[in-house]
């Protein structure tokens, strides 16, 4: 009905005003909640990752100092060694690093990466500051329409070394897939 504000539970005993949700254990102190029998407890650790650049000066080092994660370079990464299984791709947003992120991608698409290794996204790192030519952002769409890519923008104070800055914003989605905490301020992760 129109004009009727919805209401909680009636009659003697009932509170009066709205339904209130009540998040957690509902009970007194000393009440505690029971687990099912047979209830089976998980861990969960966040996931690591291998950075591997499809060509040189990707910025696979300095991901993964800002980023956490194991800087394979341009080698695969060796599971049995002890090297994360989770590979990231790297590579610059210049021509020359668009068409290597595209042949290694293909390498994994073809089945000829070494086994046991999971592609999870590539990471796609500015080369200058400011807008994409448009040749090259329709590239990343092609990329971007077989496997997830995350852009890393220009960062002027990782190109003089500061990897203590934390990352900007637009890399939020970059640091919850790697698990790197989030700044208090929002604008990115902190290590």
């Amino acid at each position: 009905m129109q004009g009727m504000a919805a209401q909680g539970p009636s009659g003697p005993g009932a509170p009066s005003g709205p339904e209130i949700w009540i998040r957690g254990p509902v009970g007194g102190p000393g009440v505690q909640q029971q687990e099912p029998e047979g209830a089976a407890h998980v861990t969960v650790t966040a996931r690591r990752f291998s950075w591997i650049a499809t060509h040189g000066g990707a910025g696979t080092s300095t991901l993964a100092a800002v980023f956490g994660g194991h800087d394979a370079g341009r080698d695969w990464p060796r599971p049995e060694q002890g090297d994360p299984a989770s590979v990231l791709l790297v590579a610059r947003t210049h021509a020359s690093g668009l068409d290597a992120a595209s042949h290694t991608l293909d390498i994994f698409r073809r089945g000829d990466a070494p086994p046991g290794l999971d592609l999870d996204a590539i990471v796609l790192v500015a080369d200058a500051p400011g807008r994409l030519p448009r040749q090259l952002a329709q590239r990343i769409k092609v990329i971007a329409s077989v496997i997830d890519v995350y852009r890393v923008p220009w960062v002027p104070a990782w190109r003089t070394g500061d990897l203590a800055a934390p990352p900007p914003r637009e890399c939020d989605r970059l640091a919850r897939l790697t698990g790197a905490a989030a700044s208090p301020t929002g604008k990115g992760s902190s290590r």
